[in-house]
């Protein structure tokens, strides 16, 4: 028996390495987080532990009475909402396009369109934040010889959250459009010969072809983006720090803002497993969603 196990060791022999980063850098960190989440912990408390009181589901319960942060639910719903169709349309899309395209010029734009998915957030936001100055940007000047009127891009919370999806779907798209076009290129050229000589035009090929064939990237696409977005960060950090009047605070914003700003520990912990546990569920429904579908 125990040389049977010696001669199997090889499998675990090379996961070792990944599963024991996994266990270092995410199990342990996680567990650590989620007892602090049970305390209010804060810069007292880190420098001397005995300052460190359990006060049990406290900080879960004032999160949900904060106005704070249930805005920053609000502001995270009404960017994955928007945001995750518009970057799975834009990327799907563009590799299409790209697909389709044979020459060197359409090669030179899948750089092109994969930069920004590359590009330093700081970078960006100096960028953008030129093109949405209201008095001196690029987006309102375009706008003024249409005749329209100065639009405050980042001074009005509606507005400010829909400037800050473009910005990120700019971003986004590129990785995106490089797992579409992965999947497109692997799709056997036969079946789009079959729906040819059984007369179907591009527009039924694509809807009985290409979507269906697509399904498993699109579904690794839809996770891995509505996780993202449920984690929307960089963005209203960078350009709003979550302003005007928290009208694009994220929640991944307000637990930043709660630890690194406030040195409210605990409660920066409590909202991170909010926001962990929304992720799992809402990850949960589109694997029970794309089981369904499979099964019919």
């Amino acid at each position: 028996m125990f040389k049977q196990k010696f001669r199997n060791r090889h499998p675990y022999m090379f996961i070792a390495p990944a599963v024991t980063l996994l266990i270092i850098f995410s199990i342990i960190p996680i567990t650590i987080a989620f007892f602090i989440s049970f305390t209010d912990l804060d810069l007292k408390g880190l420098a001397n532990w005995s300052n460190i009181s359990w006060i049990g589901f406290d900080n879960y319960q004032n999160l949900f009475a904060d106005d704070t942060f249930i805005k920053s639910i609000f502001n995270t719903l009404f960017y994955v909402v928007i945001g995750v169709p518009l970057v799975i349309i834009c990327s799907l899309g563009i590799a299409l396009m790209l697909n389709y395209g044979s020459n060197k010029l359409f090669s030179m734009f899948r750089s092109v369109y994969y930069m920004p998915s590359i590009t330093n957030i700081i970078a960006v936001a100096v960028i953008w934040g030129y093109l949405y100055n209201t008095e001196y940007g690029l987006f309102n000047y375009i706008l003024s010889l249409l005749s329209v009127e100065n639009i405050p891009w980042l001074q009005e919370p509606t507005i400010a959250k829909i400037s800050l999806i473009i910005l990120a779907v700019w971003k986004g798209i590129g990785i995106n459009m490089i797992i579409f076009l992965a999947a497109l290129q692997g799709i056997p050229r036969a079946y789009y010969e079959a729906a040819k000589m059984d007369g179907a035009n591009r527009i039924q090929t694509f809807f009985n072809v290409t979507l269906p064939l697509l399904r498993y990237a699109t579904f690794f696409v839809t996770v891995t983006t509505l996780i993202g977005w449920m984690q929307f960060f960089e963005e209203p950090y960078v350009m709003t720090q979550g302003g005007p009047l928290d009208g694009t605070l994220s929640i991944a914003l307000f637990i930043y803002q709660e630890g690194f700003q406030f040195s409210e520990f605990g409660y920066a912990a409590a909202g991170s497993f909010v926001l962990f546990i929304m992720i799992i569920i809402i990850t949960l429904i589109q694997f029970k969603l794309r089981k369904s579908d499979t099964e019919y």
